[in-house]
């Protein structure tokens, strides 16, 4: 009997997307770091400021259940998923993703279950480098607005948080987010 194929540890297999229908925007990370797949929740590592980010631009605050938070989201017409549906990385960083081992996420599926996406957010330059890589070249039609952001991640300290903010701001309201706090 021939030997099981090796499976490597450090294969890792993304989180499905949270849409809502009438979803506008798509938020893309590139895969979920080590904390978020443990937690099954996008951006779970407490010192990531997506969440305290969405809490203060659409009232998904991190003190609201994960569950709240992703309704908060899909009020305003925010999704999320990440670009690849699995990769090899060992640790967390975008840096270490193995791109020669990465398989992306069904796109022109997801984009034709939901026309209504005219944004796509990329949350850092990898998220952007892989859909431009693995996603960008076997989209057909009408592709949505693209955009790269600066990273919420805790190793995107090159940015500050204030700069950082004001650039997700201004990238929500550009796309028409439903319920945008737009005081300071």
């Amino acid at each position: 009997m021939p030997n099981p194929p090796l499976i490597s540890p450090h294969l890792l297999q993304g989180l499905p997307p949270v849409v809502a229908k009438d979803a506008r925007v798509l938020v893309l990370g590139s895969m979920p770091g080590t904390a978020s797949l443990q937690a099954g929740q996008y951006y779970a590592h407490r010192q990531n400021r997506f969440w305290p980010f969405m809490g203060e631009l659409v009232g998904a605050d991190p003190v609201l259940s994960y569950a709240q938070r992703l309704n908060r989201l899909g009020a305003a017409g925010i999704a999320l998923w990440d670009v690849l549906a699995c990769c090899e990385r060992d640790g967390s960083l975008d840096t270490a993703i193995r791109t020669d081992t990465a398989v992306a996420n069904d796109f022109a599926g997801f984009f034709d279950k939901y026309p209504a996406i005219g944004t796509v957010l990329f949350n850092g330059a990898k998220a952007e480098q892989c859909f431009q890589r693995f996603v960008a070249p076997q989209l057909r039609g009408a592709t949505p607005v693209l955009r790269r952001l600066p990273s919420t991640s805790p190793a995107n300290a090159a940015t500050s948080a204030t700069a950082k903010l004001a650039a997700w701001r201004e990238a929500l309201q550009a796309a028409g987010v439903s319920g945008l706090i737009t005081s300071v």
